[in-house]
């Protein structure tokens, strides 16, 4: 998820609470497309370990045993789990999937952990999914909020590129708490909603970054065919998740080629502003934009979680909380 800049005068007076309905139009049709979409499910894609038949067989024997009308060792299931949906063959699956990977680890000689249902076996606590994960999108949550917080304070409500500014603020509290509630359960809604929101996120930083770079707010009719081009890529992209096939590989790719457009007009923008300017602020943009890339490269390495929690991916959200304090800045 790329991050965009809103560089301001400083006005030294105290933050107003955010107003819910101050962000952009596109960024609020970008989320309504997003939630839409999301209520319909998608089959989940299955992994190596899905297939393992000692796995398999683990499950069955569990849920004959545990989940049973005529269960006759049924464990009960602590309260804090039941309230986050973890039923008896959800429980089934997820410590089989343990027991397996224990074993695995023991062989002689030790064998590769490996994914279940396209995730690894990740320790919970208080029964979420990933933890870290969860732990690190509330970071990024606050990041951005604090930010929309300096926006408001410090940027004249008249201003024309507030309302940019604050679209993009919200678009992103909105992913991370997509991002907050997915890492906790995985469920086919609580994913699409985190994936679609990321792209309304991703999409929203390749519209917004020529509105301030070329500074489309002054050319309206520029605006409005650049906005409903935006709309509508967003919406094909939705489409073809839903309607056609739910492709991971295509999910990122799209994702990838909008973020790399971006950062190389953030990257161009920031250069040529520090040659005009002379000044360290002016740079900031773009130095931002390669720590954000540096983040998101972690994803690449997708090894086993350490200690059952720390994987590419948690590591990835810890990575992005700094940039995007020093983006709003």
């Amino acid at each position: 998820m790329l991050i965009l800049s809103a560089g301001s005068q400083v006005h030294r007076r105290r933050a107003p609470a955010p107003a819910l309905l101050s962000s952009s139009p596109l960024s609020l049709l970008l989320l309504v497309i997003c939630l839409a979409a999301s209520l319909f499910g998608t089959p989940a894609a299955a992994s190596y370990g899905d297939r393992l038949p000692e796995f398999q067989e683990c499950v069955k024997i569990c849920d004959r045993e545990n989940c049973g009308a005529d269960a006759q060792h049924a464990s009960p299931i602590p309260l804090h789990h039941r309230l986050l949906l973890w039923t008896c063959p959800a429980e089934c699956d997820y410590t089989c999937q343990h027991l397996i990977t224990a074993r695995r680890r023991a062989a002689k000689p030790p064998q590769p952990t490996v994914q279940f249902h396209g995730k690894w076996p990740f320790r919970r606590f208080l029964g979420m999914q990933e933890p870290l994960s969860v732990l690190f999108s509330a970071g990024n949550f606050m990041a951005h909020y604090h930010g929309l917080r300096l926006i408001q304070a410090r940027v004249p409500a008249s201003y024309p590129l507030r309302r940019y500014y604050t679209g993009f603020a919200y678009l992103s509290l909105t992913t991370w708490v997509f991002s907050f509630i997915f890492h906790i359960r995985d469920f086919s809604l609580t994913e699409q909603l985190d994936y679609f929101a990321a792209g309304a996120s991703v999409l929203y930083g390749l519209y917004y970054a020529p509105v301030r770079i070329l500074r489309l707010d002054k050319w309206r009719a520029a605006l409005r065919v650049w906005t409903t081009v935006c709309v509508l890529l967003y919406a094909a992209h939705v489409t073809y998740l839903k309607m056609w096939k739910w492709d991971y590989s295509y999910n990122m790719k799209a994702n990838v080629v909008c973020g790399a457009i971006q950062n190389v007009l953030w990257i161009s923008f920031s250069i040529a502003r520090y040659r005009s300017r002379r000044r360290a602020w002016a740079a900031w943009g773009g130095i931002t934009v390669v720590l954000v890339m540096s983040a998101m490269s972690l994803e690449l390495l997708d090894f086993a979680p350490i200690w059952g929690s720390l994987d590419a991916h948690s590591l990835w959200h810890a990575g992005t909380i700094g940039p995007i304090v020093l983006w709003y800045k």
